[in-house]
């Protein structure tokens, strides 16, 4: 349920009408908006009377939600919600407009790499650098990532470069080690990891969620649900492909998942061309592709030496195919 109150309401009248929502056992989510103020009622809402509460003489109207996410939904918060990520001249907004550029290797595998990619793609206009320390692998003999070890190596091409870092996270238990990462990723198959999720909505660090492999769209928006009801409201959501019968592509990039996500959600949402397809040379094309839907971003794997990367090579672009994916980009958001 979301009540909106009306113009001129003083700040007294709205503390006293929260105060006896939260007396009928039911927690409020506030929006402030440049033209009115919109409180969301989270909880057991039978216990109040739709009619009782539209009688009172700030409130503008009340409206019943009928979708399980609450937080998520855009009638409890009209206004686009940016996402702030890093510190200082390095911060990085995606959201309301502020589009994003996310590059960077599916695994660190050395300084020497992740610090010369770094450089590479913030050149070519990059604003945050992504890199896997903790990799979730089908097998469990493949590269399962460098750990602790590439978190370091992630903070030294932060420090060469100043673009904010974007790793993800397999576990809670390896939440002290992202302390200090600005940019905490959850990946497709941990996006339905509650306990994880529920820990995440209790720091206050921008979390980016993708959609899970086989998930629908209110089930990835239910995710995010789990952390903003812990507190957290800092999430950006990911579409990297779902799950088909079709083999020629990795997954299938599902576009019309960015303008259904914008109408039902106010979270910002980014696509990743490079998990979705699976195939370096369909990356420009779905990349354009996305931005021209309306996504606030793009997160994009780049590799010096994609041949030998130990990761998801062949859907990583070299630096110089970046470099020209990034220039179209560029020229596309200018004419939409």
């Amino acid at each position: 349920m979301i009540a909106v109150l009306k113009a001129g309401v003083s700040e007294t009248q709205k503390k006293n009408l929260i105060n006896w929502i939260k007396g009928q056992g039911v927690d409020v989510h506030i929006s402030e908006g440049q033209f009115q103020t919109v409180i969301g009622l989270i909880g057991d809402t039978s216990k109040i009377d739709p009619d009782l509460l539209s009688g009172l003489d700030i409130i503008e109207s009340v409206t019943r939600i009928s979708e399980p996410f609450k937080c998520a939904n855009r009638r409890f918060h009209p206004a686009d919600t940016i996402v702030e990520i890093g510190q200082g001249d390095s911060k990085v907004r995606i959201g309301g407009g502020n589009f994003a550029m996310i590059a960077g290797p599916c695994s660190v595998e050395s300084e020497e790499q992740i610090v010369g990619i770094a450089q590479a793609v913030k050149a070519s206009g990059a604003t945050l650098l992504r890199g896997g320390a903790f990799k979730p692998r089908t097998s469990p003999y493949d590269f399962q990532g460098m750990g602790a070890d590439g978190l370091e190596l992630l903070r030294k091409a932060r420090k060469a470069t100043g673009l904010p870092i974007v790793t993800e996270i397999m576990s809670e238990k390896h939440l002290d080690l992202f302390e200090d990462v600005d940019l905490i990723q959850v990946g497709a198959r941990n996006m339905q990891n509650f306990e994880l999720l529920k820990t995440l909505g209790r720091i206050n660090k921008p979390i980016l969620l993708k959609r899970g492999l086989s998930s629908t769209i209110k089930e990835w928006l239910m995710s995010a649900e789990y952390i903003m009801a812990g507190g957290n409201e800092n999430i950006i959501l990911c579409e990297r492909g779902i799950r088909s019968y079709d083999t020629y592509t990795r997954n299938v990039l599902d576009l019309s998942a960015i303008p259904v996500v914008k109408e039902l959600s106010h979270l910002p949402i980014i696509v990743d061309p490079s998990h979705a397809t699976g195939k370096s040379r369909l990356v420009p094309s779905m990349s354009l592709a996305a931005v021209a839907a309306g996504a606030d971003g793009l997160i994009i794997e780049v590799h010096n030496d994609p041949a030998h990367a130990l990761c998801d090579g062949a859907q990583s672009l070299t630096p110089a195919q970046f470099d020209e994916v990034a220039g179209k980009v560029k020229a596309l958001k200018q004419i939409i």
